[in-house]
């Protein structure tokens, strides 16, 4: 019973202190750095990508991977484009 216990108590304490960081919501441009403007984005991979100006979007769609990866990477949650 006591090793029952043990693994238990483990298991809970790996899954608070291992559990991901939840992303919080895009807010930044990938390409600037500043605030997004949520008229502006790209779509692509069923991800939105919002960014600050028009520059941005042409950037963004030379290369959206890397955009993605690195907006994943630091915390930030793109949206899932909208179906019509």
């Amino acid at each position: 019973m006591k090793a029952m216990k043990r693994l238990i108590l483990s298991i809970l304490l790996v899954a608070v202190f291992v559990n991901p960081v939840f992303a919080a919501p895009q807010t930044l441009c990938p390409i600037m750095g500043g605030e997004v403007n949520k008229d502006l984005y790209v779509d692509v991979e069923g991800k939105r990508i919002y960014v600050c100006c028009l520059y941005c979007i042409g950037e963004v769609k030379k290369n959206p991977a890397k955009y993605i990866s690195e907006l994943e990477a630091s915390g930030q949650e793109l949206e899932d484009v909208p179906v019509k």
